[in-house]
């Protein structure tokens, strides 16, 4: 048995400034950029963000701009293998996450843990 749900949505430009990148969604998103979160470092800028929603991150890449979603669990290899079931495929294994493609050809991520509140409004798998 495991618990995952939706954990972030990282907005991904291929720019060389981040900061410029993550001051348009600001204002956009109506988010101020929270430049105390230990996140925001290097290529990531976090948007404030209340508990109980979805993170809202801009990070800096080098491939094409596009917007993917965090799905966070207790457990990654079990999620993992959850969603291979469901026909989505392992694209990259990385030390603290695992990049996966939809059978749709959207590209998302399995995480650890990364919300106050776990479990709160997590689904349960057995």
């Amino acid at each position: 048995m495991h618990h995952s749900r939706l954990c972030a949505v990282l907005i991904d430009c291929n720019t060389p400034d981040v900061d410029q990148a993550a001051s348009f969604w600001a204002s956009a998103l109506g988010r101020p950029v929270d430049t105390n979160h230990p996140a925001t470092r290097g290529n990531y800028r976090m948007l404030a963000t209340p508990p109980d929603e979805p993170i809202v991150e801009i990070q800096r890449v080098d491939h094409e701009s596009r917007v993917h979603i965090d799905i966070e669990t207790d457990d990654i290899p079990a999620e993992v293998a959850r969603l291979e079931k469901l026909g989505a495929t392992v694209v990259n294994r990385l030390e603290r996450w695992v990049v996966m493609q939809a059978p749709t050809g959207q590209r998302f991520c399995v995480v650890r843990v990364q919300r106050p509140g776990w479990p709160k409004n997590a689904n349960r798998w057995d």
